[in-house]
């Protein structure tokens, strides 16, 4: 197992009733001890020191062999939860590949400081488990880095763990909660979920039964209430595709569940929040917008959400997989910005340009982008994308430009005089042409609220 490094970390278990259980910490020998209540329960608190091991916990209840637990590292844990595109593991889907983990599967060693936690899982199969009330206990055990348990390892979490693993160079854990077609309320606690109305978890028990992944607060109850004890450094998220229908709501409940989520670990504003964008797929049609409209919720969410951040997609779809076969590319920007965000690292850009303010002037619209220090570049020669509408409402593929040595963006359209609003690609499958030097894609964006 990982502990999160230089915090206090709860262990608990069971024995006799009236018992003292004494746990001891390799690292520094120092004892914990606890009575053991009348229900069974101990708990006792340890203090971590800085990234190392492997360390071992003695737990002794002064009668019979004590129990040791061996192979224990103190590092960075983060818990990684979301749908399939978070669950989907290393070797991939059936007959669903992905691109370039075979090698990293292959090369893979025990000796890695990377370890993974995967509730009610065995290797390959998962459990579609669901709770009515929040759990103490979950079933799971701590992977090791070999070939076998990291192919069965959900590929984004992994990729960015061991990206982690390498830069900082200490121990990395991995809480993986994961269920796939799953909705953002089921991952929301009752009290999350209580000031939004007609979300029906009045009825968990049919639910339970029938449609655990749809139902509010079943997934919070089984997958992460069981956690919340477990010090981690902060949180990874990709999920949105099964809300596209209720987008509107989408930016709301993601800050509410973080918002409840820090407040159960005790980290506050402090721990970070790190999501993925949802890649490009073709959903209801290319030309569709039911997925552009949750993209524009997750970007809003970042407004509702302090210290989080968004992994841009676009440019790392399939229209015809609504599972990417590239993983790197959202590993890779999550792990960017929690080297710069949360461990203060510098020298590299981690998050995308995104839309900030515009200006009509003289026929056209002039966009100001934010996150763009250096800049603004295109993907192709001229830039797609864009579309410009006026008072009429009808949008049309609009011209743009980057104006030199700036974040500003011209837009304009022959077939529009007198402009009033423009989007980017705000489409299911978007054109998109537009980064900053640093190689992160501008985030999809319009000017206007119009249906």
């Amino acid at each position: 197992m990982v502990l999160q490094q230089q915090t206090d970390v709860r262990l608990r278990g069971k024995a006799t009733p009236g018992c003292k259980v004494e746990v001891t910490g390799s690292w520094d020998g120092a004892k914990a001890v606890s009575e053991v209540a009348n229900d069974s329960l101990w708990c006792v608190t340890v203090s971590t020191p800085k990234a190392g091991g492997p360390y071992e916990i003695v737990i002794s209840d002064g009668d019979g062999v004590p129990a040791v637990i061996r192979d224990v590292l103190i590092g960075e844990v983060w818990f990684c939860a979301g749908q399939s595109n978070m669950e989907m593991p290393m070797r991939g889907f059936d007959r669903q590949p992905l691109r370039g983990t075979n090698d990293i599967i292959a090369r893979s060693r025990e000796s890695t400081k990377i370890r993974v936690f995967t509730p009610d899982s065995k290797k390959g199969q998962w459990v579609r488990s669901s709770a009515k009330t929040p759990q103490r206990d979950v079933a799971g055990e701590w992977w090791s880095n070999t070939p076998d348990n990291v192919a069965n390892t959900s590929a984004v979490a992994y990729l960015f763990g061991k990206y982690l693993n390498e830069v900082l160079d200490v121990p990395v854990g991995l809480i993986v909660s994961t269920l796939g077609g799953s909705r953002i309320e089921p991952w929301m606690s009752r009290e999350a979920m209580d000031k939004f109305a007609g979300y029906g978890y009045e009825h968990l028990e049919e639910g339970a039964k029938d449609n655990p992944w749809n139902d509010p607060c079943l997934l919070f109850n089984a997958k992460v209430a069981p956690f919340t004890d477990f010090p981690v450094k902060g949180f990874l998220w990709y999920q949105g595709e099964s809300n596209r229908h209720n987008a509107d709501d989408y930016d709301s409940l993601m800050a509410s569940m973080v918002c409840d989520w820090r407040a159960r670990w005790g980290g506050g504003e402090e721990m970070p929040f790190y999501f993925v964008e949802i890649a490009p797929f073709r959903y209801e049609g290319n030309d569709g917008t039911s997925a552009a409209r949750l993209r524009e919720a997750q970007a809003n969410a970042l407004k509702k959400i302090p210290n989080s951040g968004i992994a841009s997609t676009l440019d790392a779809g399939n229209y015809n997989f609504i599972h990417p076969v590239d993983k790197f590319t959202p590993a890779e920007r999550l792990a960017w910005m929690a080297l710069t965000d949360t461990y203060g690292l510098t020298g590299f850009g981690s998050h995308s340009p995104q839309y900030e303010s515009m200006e009509i002037k003289d026929g056209k619209i002039y966009i100001n982008v934010k996150n763009a220090p250096n800049g603004l570049c295109p993907m192709w020669t001229s830039l797609s994308g864009f579309e410009i509408a006026g008072d009429d409402r009808r949008f049309y593929p609009a011209f743009a430009e980057i104006e030199e040595r700036s974040c500003r963006l011209a837009v304009s359209s022959d077939m529009v005089k007198e402009p009033v609003a423009v989007r980017y690609c705000y489409r299911n499958v978007p054109e998109m042409s537009v980064y900053n030097v640093a190689g992160l894609p501008l985030l999809p964006f319009r000017t206007d609220d119009w249906d």
